[in-house]
C-alpha cells in the first residue's frame, strides 16, 4: 500500500497540490510504472476516490475489489467535526497546531480501542508529529466537495457517472457498523444500490479503523474471497 504524499513517510511538501485529482494522477503513474495487471484493490477513507479514480481511468487493468468503510461518490453527509476542520483559521489551527484530526480519529474512529495498544497509537501519530507534516491531512479535509462549484466536485462526478464499469466485477465489502463518518445508513447503502452483486459484511462492535476492530474476521473473510 502507497503512502499518498503528504502521508505517512512520504514527503511533505508545502507548495504542492494536495487534491483528489493529483492523488489518483499519482496512484496511476506509480501502478502503470510497475506494470500491475489483475489488481484487487483494497479501499478505505479517502482511498476510495482515489482507488476507483484510477479504476475508471485504467478498467482493463483492475480484476476485483476489497472495499471497507469509504465511498467513491458524492454524499451530503459530513459530520460536525469533520465540517469544523474546514472552517477558516480555526480548522487549520485544530487540525495542523493540535493534530486535532488524527488524535480525534484514535477516539472516535475505533470501536475496539483497546485494541489501539501504544505501538499501533505511535504507528499512527508519528508521521504526523508537528505542524508540517499535518499539511496534507488538513489539505485532505478541505478537499472535500461540500460546495457545487468545489473544483474536486469534477472528479468525483466523473468517477461516480463511471462505476458502472465494474457492475460484474467480484467485490467484497466489509463494513464496520459503528463508523461516526462513512455510516451503515448513508452511505453503505449507496455501494450496494450499485453494486448488488458483491459479498457484503457488516461488522458490529467496529467503527471506521475496521482493520483494527476486527482483523481476526477480516482476514479469513478476504483470503477465501481471493482464492475462489
Amino acid at each position: 500500500m502507497p503512502d499518498h504524499i503528504g502521508c505517512g513517510l512520504s514527503a511533505k511538501p508545502q507548495d504542492y497540490p494536495y487534491t483528489l485529482e493529483q492523488h489518483i494522477q499519482n496512484l496511476s503513474r506509480l501502478l502503470t510504472h510497475l506494470e500491475l495487471k489483475q489488481i484487487t484493490l483494497v479501499l478505505h477513507d479517502w482511498g476510495g476516490a482515489i482507488g476507483m479514480g484510477y479504476a475508471t481511468r485504467h478498467p482493463e487493468t483492475v480484476k476485483q475489489f476489497v472495499v471497507f468503510n469509504t465511498a467513491a461518490f458524492h454524499s451530503d453527509h459530513v459530520p460536525l467535526r469533520i465540517l469544523l476542520c474546514r472552517v477558516p483559521i480555526l480548522g487549520e489551527w485544530l487540525v495542523r497546531g493540535l493534530n486535532g484530526f488524527a488524535k480525534a480519529a484514535l477516539i472516535f474512529a475505533s470501536s475496539q480501542r483497546h485494541r489501539l495498544t501504544p505501538p499501533v497509537v505511535r504507528g499512527y501519530l508519528q508521521p504526523y508529529s508537528n505542524w508540517h507534516d499535518r499539511i496534507a491531512t488538513h489539505r485532505f479535509v478541505m478537499d472535500i466537495p461540500r460546495e457545487a462549484n468545489h473544483p474536486t466536485r469534477i472528479t468525483i462526478d466523473n468517477i461516480e457517472a463511471k462505476l458502472a464499469l465494474f457492475q460484474h466485477h467480484p467485490m467484497l465489502i466489509i463494513w464496520g457498523a459503528d463508523d461516526f463518518c462513512f455510516t451503515t445508513r448513508h452511505i453503505l447503502p449507496q455501494w450496494q444500490c450499485r453494486f448488488p452483486q458483491a459479498q457484503v459484511h457488516v461488522l458490529q462492535q467496529a467503527g471506521h479503523y475496521v482493520v483494527e476492530d476486527a482483523h481476526e474476521k477480516i482476514g479469513p473473510m478476504m483470503q477465501e474471497f481471493l482464492i475462489s
